[in-house]
């Protein structure tokens, strides 16, 4: 069941670790390389902000982004800011995209998001999560895969492991939590059967291609670990 009033909450306290981690650094360090390829910290933190102001734009009926030029073009623009200034956007943007979400509105509604993606308003606050936690983790601060809430890591594992489904260019997979009784299943129907067991925080990182991308996940059936397509 999606709880939007949790998942609000959720944000601003993810939201909070993040920013609060992030004012250890300088300026110098900002410009040093995240986990993402090509990608600074700085340019982190700028998108971060412009996609709370891009999810402000969701809920009011108008387009996520103008393009995806003027997306990547706003995120060039302004990657390169003092910490501070930096610091300030994700703050000042988090608490206009809070104060846009707590209005009393149709939570059942359907909204549209980036690339003609649609979800109710509802499982938006989550995310929104998703762009705090996992960036959280590309920051490279020492916020680990491990580090994430266990609640947020089985969420998202559900969220990605439905978002892989029925891809044809992803055999059929199972995953296996070390903990009995937790298993997903993703992928397509084509293809030799995998089934891949490991830590939560290893299956989350082959989901979503970060940390080291499922390599000591074990694989218990088929021709290796799969690799995903970009997300």
């Amino acid at each position: 069941m999606i709880d939007h009033v949790h998942d609000l909450r959720s944000v601003r306290e993810a939201t909070d670790r993040l920013l609060t981690a992030a004012a250890k650094l300088d300026d110098a360090a900002l410009a040093e390389e995240s986990h993402l390829p090509g990608w600074t910290r700085g340019h982190i933190l700028a998108h971060l902000a412009h996609n709370a102001d891009a999810l402000v734009n969701v809920f009011e009926g108008l387009p996520m982004y103008e393009s995806a030029e003027s997306r990547e073009a706003d995120i060039e623009r302004d990657f390169g800011r003092p910490l501070l200034e930096q610091l300030e956007d994700v703050r000042n943007s988090a608490t206009r995209w809070e104060a846009v979400a707590e209005r009393p509105q149709d939570w059942t509604r359907v909204v549209e998001l980036r690339n003609g993606v649609t979800d109710v308003a509802a499982r938006v606050p989550f995310r929104r999560l998703i762009e705090v936690e996992l960036h959280h983790v590309d920051l490279n601060i020492g916020y680990k895969l491990s580090d994430l809430p266990e609640e947020f890591t089985d969420r998202e594992i559900d969220f990605l492991a439905d978002r892989w489904s029925g891809r044809p260019d992803v055999p059929p997979v199972t995953l296996r939590a070390a903990m009995p009784g937790q298993v997903w299943h993703t992928g397509g129907t084509e293809g030799t059967p995998v089934v891949l067991e490991g830590p939560k925080d290893e299956l989350l990182g082959w989901l979503a291609g970060r940390g080291l991308r499922g390599a000591h996940l074990a694989v218990l059936a088929g021709d290796g670990l799969p690799e995903l397509p970009p997300l």
